[in-house]
């Protein structure tokens, strides 16, 4: 009987095992793209979320700006090359995303000249305050 007991147990866990790794195939888990501990985020009782999308022709590029706080961008097509002042220029491919820090003179390009490229950019700011600023 005692046999016959853990068997029956064992059965049992073997079970309800296979129905929760079945249950779980649906289940969308997300995965970590980029983590990066930041300064210059706002800190005011209220922030303001953007989400923005950019699309570059080739040859395009942004103006020269700043941000004044950090702005994340997500490259979904072609390949990002960002300019930050007093650094070498980054590449952010397709599937990639990137930080840009605050208060760094900066532009972005799309130096291929076939590929077109399309970005999701990410902003927590004061609310109200200018995506960027043009360094004239």
């Amino acid at each position: 009987m005692n046999k016959w007991m853990s068997f029956s147990l064992a059965f049992a866990v073997l079970l309800i095992s296979l129905i929760a790794i079945a249950q779980e195939r649906g289940v969308v888990k997300p995965q970590l793209l980029l983590s990066k501990i930041v300064q210059g985020m706002p800190k005011g009782e209220r922030q303001e979320v953007r989400v923005l999308t950019a699309s570059f022709q080739p040859g395009d590029k942004t103006m020269f700006h700043t941000h004044r706080f950090p702005v994340t961008v997500y490259v979904q097509e072609g390949a990002f090359t960002l300019e930050m002042e007093g650094r070498e220029p980054v590449t952010v491919k397709a599937g990639q995303a990137k930080v840009m820090p605050p208060h760094v003179k900066m532009t972005g390009y799309n130096r291929s000249s076939t590929e077109s490229l399309r970005l999701v950019i990410f902003s927590v700011s004061d609310p109200d305050t200018p995506f960027l600023d043009p360094i004239h």
